[in-house]
């Protein structure tokens, strides 16, 4: 009987061809093994190192800002009683009141008349008259030689602005100030109805007025945006800072109430 001596050749060779085969598919099955994680790595790397969002800071007015307009100044019926910033208001002191200034900004307020000017630190919100830009202390009207005239054309300049302004100022529309509470409700009641968000706010004095906030607005242009909407024949309406010291006002102990209603101020 002959042996077959090609029998151990062939199956050489096809041991050969399978063992390409099995190696050929191993290193692709690598490869994209190798190239899936490196991408996945990538992207965990890129997505770990992209950085977040801020929340913006509040911006403080810009030093050398001017503006122009009527002064006047106020002094016993609120000297002694919180400013809107807390501090006890003092005539005396150089201080003053602007409705949209950030507490504690520094401005040079000069009466455009006689050249005399001032330097005042703003604690609180108002004037709420006509087209008057700020109310000065006493002390400060005096420098400037207002107290008799009681108002006065002026230039006001920023010349120091705060660094740690608070992140939750907003920004409302005044429809009106009422010495008594329960109108100053139904007026909050009214607006809050059409516009989602008012508030009364108080302006303390002799005679408590109760202040009318309406909206909570980002920023001035969405504010005057917002009193566009409620103008409607309406002459003074003020767009005022809603600082964080801002609170709703609580109604006032039985009996303690003014019944007339007082005009916006």
């Amino acid at each position: 009987m002959r042996s077959c001596n090609c029998c151990p050749r062939a199956f050489t060779i096809n041991a050969a061809m399978n063992f390409a085969r099995c190696a050929t598919l191993l290193a692709v099955g690598l490869s994209v093994a190798f190239l899936f994680g490196c991408g996945h790595k990538r992207h965990r790397t890129a997505t770990a190192q992209s950085p977040r969002p801020r929340p913006q800071a509040p911006k403080a007015v810009p030093v050398g800002t001017v503006e122009e307009g009527l002064a006047s100044w106020y002094g016993v019926p609120y000297h002694g009683r919180p400013a809107a910033d807390g501090e006890i208001y003092d005539m005396e002191k150089l201080v003053a009141a602007h409705r949209t200034m950030p507490f504690n900004t520094w401005l040079k307020v000069t009466n455009l008349k006689n050249g005399l000017s001032v330097d005042v630190r703003v604690i609180d919100r108002g004037p709420f008259v006509g087209n008057r830009i700020i109310d000065l202390s006493k002390a400060a009207a005096r420098q400037i030689r207002m107290l008799g005239p009681g108002i006065a054309r002026v230039r006001i300049e920023v010349v120091s602005a705060p660094v740690d302004l608070p992140s939750n100022d907003f920004y409302a529309v005044q429809v009106g100030a009422f010495a008594n509470y329960a109108n100053a409700s139904r007026v909050r009641a009214r607006y809050a109805e059409r516009y989602g968000t008012a508030q009364i706010a108080l302006k303390q004095g002799r005679v408590p007025l109760y202040r009318v906030l309406v909206g909570k607005e980002p920023s001035p242009q969405a504010a005057q945006q917002l009193a566009a909407r409620l103008r409607a024949g309406r002459e003074e309406l003020y767009i005022v800072r809603l600082d964080s010291q801002t609170q709703p006002a609580a109604p006032p102990p039985a009996g303690a109430d003014i019944s007339a209603a007082g005009p916006s101020y």
